[in-house]
């Protein structure tokens, strides 16, 4: 499934003040903090598939993410023991490469908490047990995907197939809160339709006024219809009605959410408590640090050249405790690909990542590219990092725009976060 990695075809959206004070004037909602201590700012990282495992979580934690969400996990993947146990285990990268006490991994910079298991399926029991062994695995909140445009399996419904099936989709909802403890808050991920018709529109409304009324803490809403996928503008406008008719409700938004400006443009717009940061984090954790900086009235800068390589290196060796050295290579390609938007010389970084295959090309790159050395001649030629506008944007991600296909970017059946 082609997913498209930088933006095309999105309208202006009208602002009702200046972004920077909007920026300002953003808080965490006290009901999320108060069922997620830590959970203090009004965005956080959304479950990518094939992208948002611990390595990329601890990357964004580290410039400011407070919250994230898993890959979505198949529920029958979790109850058979498979990789979704030890590939999305939160202190896995934290036993292996820190210092064994929780305190000092904590201080080194390797707490994946809070952290939401999302989980994905087509059963209700399944999903329970599903639901069970994340609680089990220590994340702090349980997240049921109803929102990934995958294929359906033996004409049964799962993601958000369900949102035209919504006395299923209850099920699962009502099977997965009574799973879960609790004091363990329980959300759901939705598109806004599986399409645009007024039965499917009904679907929507009364499977997400049902997650409310059996404890949901909050809903993401994704501003696409399922039949949509990845593809063409997200409607802001719905997320902005929805949440003036349900005002009572805890509602964070997702969809064409490219830059640290747009997390404030949705907050404006659409009035929603928080906002799920998915394409436009991939290659860009710094994301978060500017968002932090934009509330606190800071301009939000792009990072260094010295700062770009820390963050590399470090998505490179949580990396390989996941997927081993061999498997890292190339997983890690896609990644540098997107992180070379930032580097003064991005066309060429980004060609010399998509050729590479191990980690000692890897290194090569960030030697060639990262150094000392070639930071001092970034700066020598006037460079410097620059403050994020919509222009300096837009360049940089035509920069490092790709054809997925060519580069293994492709993500897997369940990139619910998208």
């Amino acid at each position: 499934m082609g997913v498209e990695l930088s933006p095309s075809g999105i309208p202006a959206r009208t602002l009702s003040r200046p972004v920077e004070e909007t920026a300002r004037l953003a808080r965490a909602d006290p009901r999320v903090t108060a069922l997620v201590p830590g959970f203090d700012a009004p965005f956080f990282q959304a479950g990518l598939a094939g992208y948002s495992d611990g390595a990329m979580r601890l990357v964004a934690r580290a410039q400011g993410a407070p919250f994230c969400v898993t890959e979505a996990l198949l529920d029958r993947t979790l109850i058979n023991g498979g990789k979704g146990r030890r590939k999305e285990d939160p202190d896995l990268i934290a036993s292996e490469v820190g210092m064994g006490e929780l305190e000092d991994n904590r201080a080194a910079g390797l707490d994946d908490h809070p952290l939401a298991g999302q989980v994905m399926g087509s059963w209700p029991d399944e999903m329970a047990r599903g639901a069970e062994i994340l609680c089990g695995m220590g994340h702090e909140v349980i997240d049921v995907n109803l929102a990934c445009p995958v294929k359906k399996i033996k004409r049964k419904a799962r993601g958000g197939h369900f949102l035209a099936c919504p006395d299923d989709a209850v099920g699962i909802l009502r099977a997965v809160r009574d799973a879960v403890p609790a004091g363990t808050p329980c959300t759901v991920k939705l598109r806004r339709s599986f399409s645009d018709t007024q039965e499917m529109e009904r679907n929507f409304e009364r499977i997400f006024d049902a997650a409310y009324e059996l404890g949901y803490a909050w809903s993401t809403v994704h501003c696409r219809t399922v039949e949509q996928k990845y593809h063409g503008p997200g409607r802001w406008e719905f997320l902005r009605d929805l949440v003036r008719r349900r005002p009572d409700r805890v509602i964070f938004g997702s969809g064409d959410v490219w830059t640290v400006l747009d997390i404030f443009r949705m907050i404006d717009v659409c009035g929603v408590q928080g906002v799920s940061v998915a394409r436009g984090c991939i290659g860009n954790p710094w994301i978060f640090r500017q968002a932090r900086d934009m509330m606190a009235g800071r301009e939000p800068m792009g990072p260094s050249v010295a700062e770009q390589r820390e963050v590399l290196l470090a998505h490179w060796r949580f990396s390989e405790v996941i997927h081993g050295e061999r498997r890292t290579g190339r997983h890690m390609r896609k990644f540098g690909i997107k992180f070379a938007q930032h580097h003064p010389h991005a066309m060429d970084v980004k060609r010399d990542f998509i050729r590479c295959e191990t980690g000692q090309e890897w290194r090569e790159v960030i030697e060639r590219h990262y150094g000392p050395e070639a930071e001092s001649r970034a700066l020598e030629s006037g460079w410097r990092p620059a403050r994020v506008t919509d222009a300096s944007a837009a360049m940089a991600m035509a920069d490092a725009d790709l054809d997925c296909g060519d580069a293994g970017c492709a993500t897997s059946s369940g990139s619910g976060g998208l």
